[in-house]
This record gives structure tokens, C-alpha cells and sequence, in this order.
């Protein structure tokens, strides 16, 4: 498995390909399909990742299994040591792998000073909490925010 950080206008369109498989796979049974496509436009797709990179100061970084992307992470540097993890996201198909646990090193060695992260998950996506919890990741707080 290899990790690359997304630098090339195909690199995001590759992303934004993927995002909108996995959000299709993965949240059907949490949100409607009207939802997922909001949320895939608004936030996973080639115009919104381009501005989360060139704008917003966002790095995405991609992962590969045999040489195919197969899982993919955003991560926006706060400072002070604060890094907030805003998106990590694999193909159902290479999920259980370690794919999410790399992304994660990874993180960690491109930022080694980083002191806190955090992230937000939709609180019906129990799987991911649990993936989260099982690398140490803590609730401090819930909100309710809609979707579309």
C-alpha cells in the first residue's frame, strides 16, 4: 500500500470519482439519496475539494492498493498543534485492512508536533465511531447540524 498527497487537478478528480462511490455505498442506510447527493456536491466533489486545497489550506492525502485508490483523507493544520481530520473515507471492498490505520500514521508523521485531532462523524454511522474509538478517539460533545 502506498499514501500520496493529492497535488494534480486529475488527482482530485480521482478523489471526487471515489467520494461519491463510497458516500453512495456507505451512507444509504443513514441518509436519503437526495442527502448523499447534497453532501457528495457540497463537500466531496471535484469543485469543492480544489477550493478545500487551493483556498481553504486543506491537504488530501490518497490512498492506494495495487496501484488502484482505494481510500482517501483531508486534513485541515489549525496550528498550535491542532489538526482537524475532516474527512477519511475507504471503498467498502478494503475496508478491514488497516487502509484507515495507515492514513492515520501517515498523518502522524507529517505532523509529528500535532498534540490534538479531531473530527466530526454522523452519530448514526456506528461503525466509524467504533473504528475511531478503537484508535483512541474520545466524544467530547454532540450537535445537530441538517443536511440539505
Amino acid at each position: 500500500m502506498r499514501i500520496e498527497t493529492a497535488k494534480t487537478d486529475m488527482d482530485i478528480e480521482r478523489i471526487a470519482e471515489l467520494a461519491d462511490i463510497i458516500w453512495h455505498e456507505h451512507f444509504s442506510s443513514i441518509l436519503t439519496s437526495g442527502q448523499i447527493d447534497y453532501m457528495v456536491e457540497k463537500f466531496q466533489s471535484y469543485p469543492a475539494i480544489k477550493k478545500a486545497i487551493e483556498n481553504d489550506g486543506y491537504r488530501y492525502y490518497m490512498a492506494y492498493e495495487d496501484d488502484e485508490l482505494c481510500g482517501y483523507f483531508g486534513i485541515h493544520n489549525e496550528g498550535s498543534g491542532v489538526i482537524f481530520i475532516s474527512k477519511v473515507y475507504v471503498r467498502r471492498d478494503k475496508r478491514g485492512m488497516g487502509i484507515a490505520s495507515k492514513l492515520l500514521e501517515r498523518l502522524r508523521e507529517d505532523y509529528p508536533d500535532s498534540v490534538k485531532w479531531y473530527l466530526t462523524v454522523n452519530r448514526y454511522n456506528t461503525s466509524s465511531i467504533a473504528v475511531y474509538e478503537k484508535r483512541g478517539f474520545k466524544i467530547t460533545r454532540t450537535q445537530v447540524a441538517d443536511i440539505g
